[in-house]
């Protein structure tokens, strides 16, 4: 299996999944995103998003925003402790070109997972 592979076994699906994440309170933060975490009992890391329209009003940076953090988790995800994680946008983001959105991303969450590899 290669590590740039992000299976649904992977990703938090149901809000009880979530709200277990938000419920431990265990919090890391960046200068844009919060990343929430909690131990789980599988043998993997697992990741949820919370891209809110309060934050990324326009559609297409919220996806690029999800597609950036996605692909960060995909590359250290066998590498990761085996915790939940939950990437929460905390900061509004102001209009860039899709580039610099990518670089802005990219910068603010690869700390937050790197502390946690194993």
């Amino acid at each position: 299996m290669s590590s740039a592979n992000y299976p649904k076994e992977a990703r938090l699906h149901r809000p009880s999944e979530f709200a277990n994440v938000f419920a431990n309170r265990r919090v890391t933060r960046g200068a844009l995103f919060t990343l929430h975490y909690c131990p789980n009992q599988l043998e993997m890391a697992r990741l949820g998003l919370v891209i809110a329209k309060k934050n990324a009003s326009r559609s297409v940076t919220r996806n690029t925003i999800k597609r950036v953090i996605r692909d960060v988790f995909r590359h250290r995800r066998l590498q990761l402790s085996h915790k939940d994680y939950v990437i929460r946008l905390h900061r509004h983001i102001t209009p860039c070109s899709l580039r610099e959105l990518r670089k802005m991303v990219r910068t603010d969450v690869e700390p937050l997972f790197d502390q946690w590899l194993a």
